[in-house]
């Protein structure tokens, strides 16, 4: 009797390694599946420097979308207009142990020592809409409208505006590099295109409507024969419309601005405003998840991926 259990305990002992090991190799085989659950998925940290505006929601919007298609998580914090709290941001994905880190850098010049502490940490850095400006740190790749073609077609929108002479005023932002080349190709666009018209301002409203509306009547004042004005960014232009409204001035001074959010486009439909340079900030967003993935499979892409820029119009 003992003989024959001790037989059927041994029976059983090796029914359950077996079982054990199809187990382990049936776990093993699942993980090397593309897709699999169990598959380590990859996590990117995001830091916005301004999840209020429209243009960067529809950037994070892209952002997710092709994350989620490609199974990676994601860290998305807001830096408020902050360097310090992106760096801290930065600091903080660090400790996380992210696989990529993406920018929109609130100040170009200073972001490099964060940008060179991930570097260290041997994570991969990438911007999006804004780059980096400094020295420090290395980018992998910088994915933005290209904002020089963009700033060509709103000088475009404005020769065709106020004609081949006249009085116009810049509502800037200088301190942000793609601020910097949409005016660089607003100004070629007028040098070519109606080289009669006169650039009279140009202002530092910070990219803010409160304080392009206070520039902007400062502006109004000073300039009774303004002809035009282009805003750097919707908030800018709309922030001139307000002042161009309150002065009784409404259609008769053609405002350009840059992005095409839906309250500009209003104002466009409405006649308040003649046109926007069209960007797409899905696009943006979804193209940097494309360019991440190309480089965890080991693919290089260039330093700088340019996504087009139209215009937008009352017609459209």
């Amino acid at each position: 009797m003992k003989r024959a259990l001790a037989r059927i305990a041994a029976t059983l002992a090796a029914l359950a390694s077996l079982a054990a090991c199809s187990h382990g190799n049936s776990q093993a085989a699942a993980s090397a599946q593309p897709g699999s659950a169990t598959v380590p998925h990859k996590t990117i940290g995001v830091s916005i420097q301004n999840r209020e505006a429209q243009f960067y929601q529809d950037m994070e919007s892209g952002i997710r979308a092709e994350a989620a298609n490609e199974g990676y998580a994601l860290v998305v914090v807001d830096a408020s207009r902050d360097n310090a709290r992106q760096q801290s941001q930065v600091e903080d994905f660090i400790s996380k142990r992210v696989d990529a880190i993406v920018l929109t850098p609130y100040d170009s010049a200073a972001i490099g020592s964060a940008i060179a502490e991930a570097n260290s940490a041997k994570i991969p850095v990438f911007t999006a809409d804004i780059a980096s400006t400094s020295n420090q740190g290395h980018v992998v790749a910088h994915i933005a409208s290209d904002n020089i073609q963009g700033g060509f077609e709103a000088g475009k929108l404005i020769c065709a505006a106020v004609g081949k002479s006249g009085a116009i005023a810049i509502v800037d932002e200088p301190e942000v590099t793609s601020v910097q080349d949409r005016v660089k190709g607003f100004k070629e666009a007028i040098a070519q295109l109606c080289p009669g018209v006169t650039i009279v301002a140009d202002v530092d409203s910070g990219g803010t409507r409160d304080k392009a509306s206070s520039d902007t009547g400062d502006i109004l004042q000073a300039h009774r024969d303004l002809k035009g004005i282009f805003g750097i960014n919707d908030d800018s232009a709309l922030g001139a419309l307000a002042a161009v409204r309150a002065a009784g001035l409404t259609g008769k001074v053609a405002i350009v601005g840059y992005d095409a959010t839906p309250e500009a486009r209003r104002a466009i439909a409405a006649g308040e405003m003649y046109g926007d340079a069209i960007q797409y900030p899905a696009r943006i967003g979804s193209t940097t998840i494309d360019v991440i993935r190309d480089y965890f499979a080991g693919k290089k892409s260039p330093a700088f991926v340019k996504i087009p820029v139209g215009a937008f119009t009352k017609s459209s």
